[in-house]
C-alpha cells in the first residue's frame, strides 16, 4: 500500500503557478464576456442587417442604350433582347468540373474557360461576376437552365444586345460596343466626374459614336433582388424582405435617343456603289463622305470595314486577329484617321490663290507643253503631248500639270499656304467624332520646325499638283469644296442633330456653322473675293460637262454636277514607265483615285469626297460612285427634277474607257 507524503515546501512552489492560471482563465471569460457584448449590444443591428443582406443578392439591370436615328427617323442603331451566361466565382465548388460541364455546351473549350475564370479572379477579385457568353442561343439556354441547380455560380440572365442593322456599313461612324476594361473604370469615372458612373462589367462605347455619345445614350442601370441559398442560388422563396419589410427593385431608365444626320437612303447607295467591283474584283478600298453644303452629314463610309455586331456578342480571337492584321485596317475611320496626297484635286485651290493673287487673270493664257524643265529637272504634264496654250478654265477642266508647275513657282508655298489653309485644309474640322488627324499644309515654317531643312524652290511644283508634303483627309477635301461651292463659308460638319429623351423631348440640338467667311478679310490679311469663286466654280463645271472634262462621261438627268478628279502616286515612276498603264501593275503600286464634287453646279446643296485607293483613275474609280449617290439624292429630294429630264431627253449610255494621261485622271 502506497503513502501519500505531504510536503509544504513543494506545495508553496506551485502555489504562484496556480495564481497565473486563474488569472489567464478570469481574463479569458472577461475578454469572451466583453467580446459577446460589443457583437451583440454594440454591433448587433449592424450584424443583424449584414446577416439579412447575406442572404439576398443584387443582380445589376443593364439599362438599354438609347437608338441612332437617322434625319427622316430610320434606325441605324439599335437594341435586342437576349441571354447571357454569368459566373460568380466565389460559389464555384470545382472550377474544373465546371469548365468540363459549361464549356461544351457554350463552344468554349474547358482549359479556355478555366483560364478566363482564373483571369478574372486575378484581375478583378473573387467576387466580380464573368460574362462567359453572350446573345446565348435558344438551345444554350435550355441546356445551361437544365443543369444550373448542379452547377453553383452559374447564371442564365436576360440581357441587351447592341445591333447593327447596316451591319459593315457606316460602323466606322457608328462604332461598337463592348465590355470595359479593368484599366478603363478609373479613367473614364475620373473623366465624367461623377455624371456617369462605371463598373467591373459594364457594356460602353468604345469606338465611333457609340464612344462619342456615351453621356448621352447611356441609361442608369436598375438593380433586382433575390433571395439565394448558401450557393448562391435563387431560393423558392416569397418576395426578398429585410427585417420582414420588402425589398423594391430599382427599374433601370432607358437612355436617350440620338438623331444623326444621316440619311440612311443615300448611306446604303455609297455603300453598295462603293462595293462593286474595285481593285483586284473586290469593294473599293478608301471613303466617302457626303455632307450638305451647311455641314450636315449624309454618307460616312469607310472600307474595308467590320461588323460591329461580331463585338456587342463577343468577337472570337481568330476575327479580332483578322481585323487587326489587315494591311487595309478595317477598324480605322478613313474619313477623319487617314491621310494621302490629294493629287489634282487639289488644284482648283491653287488655282483660287493665284487669281486671288493676281498671278494671273481668267483670260491669261499659259504655256502647258508635255515637259516642263525647272532647272535641269524635268516635270511631265498629265497628258504626254501637254495641253497647248490654255486658260485657268482649261487647266482646271482638263487638269494640266504644267499650268499648275508655273502656278506653285509663281506663288511660292508660304502664299499657297495662306489661302489653302484657311480653307481647312490642314486642320481638324471640328466633328464630334474623336481621334480626327488634321493631314498637312505645309510651308517654309513647317518643314523648317518640322524636317529641320529649309524649303526648296523645286517643291512648290510637287505642292501645286496635290504631291510632295501635302497630305489630306477626304473631310478636309469635302470642306475645302464647299467653301468654293459656296463662295467662301467654311462650315463645321456635324453629325449629330439633336438629342431626345424617351418622350420625344429634344435635351439638346445641333444647328450649322459658319467657321469663317473667306470673302472678308482673315488674321493673315487674305481676303477671297467671289468673283475668284466663281472662276473656279465654272472651271470644275467643266470638268463634268465639258467637252473634254475628266468627268464628263458620267452624268445624272437633269443636274450639272461640278468637280475634280484626282491621282495620288503611291509612289514614284521613272520616265518611260510615268504613261505606262496603271491597271497592269501590281495592286499596292497602282494609283489612289480622287474625285470631290458639288451638285447642282449652279446651286449647290451636297458636296461630296470620294477616296478609291489603289483604283488608278479617279475618273473610273470614283466618279461612277459620285454619280450613282448624286441620282440618289436628286430622286429622293427632288424627284421633279430627275423625271423631266427623264421624259424629255432619255438616258444615254456611254461606255467609258481608262485615261491615258500619267495621273489617270
Amino acid at each position: 500500500m502506497s503513502t501519500y507524503v505531504s510536503n509544504p515546501d513543494e506545495a508553496k512552489e506551485y502555489q504562484s503557478r496556480y495564481k497565473i492560471f486563474y488569472i489567464t482563465i478570469a481574463f479569458t471569460l472577461v475578454a469572451f464576456t466583453m467580446r459577446l457584448w460589443y457583437l451583440q449590444v454594440i454591433s448587433g443591428n449592424e450584424l443583424r442587417e449584414f446577416s439579412e443582406k447575406n442572404r439576398i443578392k443584387q443582380n445589376k439591370i443593364s439599362a438599354p442604350r438609347g437608338l441612332m436615328l437617322d434625319r427622316d427617323g430610320k434606325v441605324l442603331v439599335e437594341n435586342l433582347p437576349g441571354f447571357e451566361a454569368i459566373l460568380s466565382p466565389q460559389y464555384i465548388e470545382n472550377l474544373e468540373d465546371l469548365a468540363k460541364t459549361v464549356g461544351p455546351v457554350l463552344g468554349m473549350e474547358p482549359d479556355k474557360l478555366m483560364v478566363k475564370v482564373q483571369k478574372s479572379r486575378k484581375q478583378n477579385g473573387p467576387f466580380a461576376q464573368i460574362r462567359l457568353k453572350e446573345n446565348l442561343s435558344r438551345e444554350e439556354v435550355f441546356r445551361l437552365k437544365r443543369m444550373r441547380l448542379d452547377t453553383p455560380g452559374l447564371e442564365i440572365r436576360e440581357s441587351i444586345v447592341r445591333y447593327y442593322p447596316l451591319r459593315e456599313n457606316g460602323a466606322q461612324l457608328f462604332g461598337y460596343v463592348s465590355e470595359i476594361s479593368k484599366r478603363q473604370i478609373p479613367l473614364l469615372n475620373d473623366f465624367y466626374k461623377g455624371a456617369l458612373k462605371f463598373d467591373q462589367g459594364d457594356i460602353i462605347g468604345k469606338s465611333g459614336l457609340e464612344e462619342t455619345l456615351e453621356k448621352d445614350i447611356r441609361g442608369t442601370d436598375g438593380i433586382s433582388f433575390i433571395q439565394v441559398d448558401a450557393h448562391g442560388r435563387e431560393a423558392a422563396t416569397q418576395t426578398p424582405n429585410i427585417y420582414g419589410e420588402q425589398i423594391k427593385d430599382q427599374i433601370a431608365v432607358h437612355g436617350n435617343n440620338a438623331v444623326l444626320t444621316i440619311d440612311r437612303d443615300l448611306q446604303k447607295q455609297a455603300f453598295e456603289s462603293f462595293n462593286k467591283t474595285g481593285a483586284d474584283n473586290r469593294g473599293h478600298i478608301g471613303a466617302i463622305f457626303a455632307m450638305k453644303t451647311n455641314g450636315e452629314v449624309l454618307a460616312w463610309v469607310s472600307n474595308p470595314s467590320f461588323d460591329p455586331n461580331e463585338f456587342s456578342t463577343g468577337i472570337s480571337p481568330s476575327t479580332w486577329s483578322k481585323l487587326i492584321n489587315d494591311p487595309f485596317k478595317p477598324l480605322r475611320n478613313k474619313i477623319i484617321q487617314d491621310h494621302t496626297a490629294p493629287g489634282s484635286t487639289f488644284k482648283p485651290l491653287v488655282a483660287v490663290a493665284a487669281l486671288g493673287e493676281k498671278v494671273i487673270t481668267p483670260t491669261t493664257v499659259v504655256s502647258a507643253p508635255g515637259v516642263f524643265y525647272f532647272g535641269r529637272r524635268p516635270y511631265h504634264d498629265s497628258l504626254k503631248q501637254g495641253h497647248g496654250n490654255i486658260t485657268v478654265y482649261q487647266a482646271i477642266e482638263e487638269s494640266s500639270n504644267v499650268f499648275f508647275y508655273k502656278m506653285g513657282i509663281a506663288l511660292g508655298v508660304d502664299k499657297m499656304y495662306d489661302y489653302i489653309h484657311n480653307m481647312g485644309i490642314g486642320q481638324k474640322t471640328g466633328i464630334e467624332l474623336s481621334r480626327e488627324i488634321s493631314g498637312i499644309m505645309p510651308n517654309s515654317a513647317w518643314k523648317k520646325a518640322t524636317v529641320g531643312e529649309e524649303w526648296q524652290a523645286g517643291e512648290n511644283l510637287s505642292t501645286a499638283i496635290g504631291q510632295g508634303f501635302v497630305t489630306v483627309t477626304p473631310i478636309s477635301m469635302a470642306i475645302a469644296y464647299n467653301a468654293i461651292a459656296t463662295e467662301g463659308k467654311v462650315v463645321k460638319p456635324f453629325v449629330i442633330r439633336k438629342i431626345m429623351d424617351q418622350d420625344g423631348k429634344v435635351l439638346r440640338e445641333n444647328f450649322p456653322e459658319v467657321v469663317r467667311d473667306l470673302t472678308q478679310a482673315q488674321p493673315n490679311g487674305v481676303k477671297i473675293s467671289p468673283e475668284t469663286f466663281k472662276v473656279v466654280k465654272e472651271g470644275m463645271r467643266l470638268v463634268a460637262n465639258g467637252t473634254k472634262g475628266t468627268a464628263r462621261y458620267w452624268k445624272v438627268p437633269g443636274v450639272e454636277f461640278a468637280g475634280k478628279t484626282g491621282t495620288a502616286q503611291v509612289m514614284g515612276f521613272s520616265a518611260d514607265q510615268i504613261y505606262a498603264s496603271c491597271t497592269s501593275r501590281p495592286m499596292h503600286m497602282r494609283h489612289h483615285g480622287w474625285f470631290v464634287s458639288y451638285a447642282p453646279a449652279e446651286n449647290p446643296e451636297i458636296v461630296i469626297a470620294i477616296l478609291a485607293e489603289h483604283s488608278c483613275h479617279g475618273n473610273t474609280g470614283a466618279v461612277p460612285i459620285a454619280r450613282e449617290i448624286y441620282q440618289k439624292y436628286f430622286e429622293k429630294y427632288h424627284p421633279e427634277i430627275i423625271a423631266e429630264a427623264l421624259k424629255n431627253k432619255g438616258v444615254k449610255k456611254v461606255k467609258v474607257e481608262a485615261a491615258t494621261t500619267s495621273e489617270g485622271e
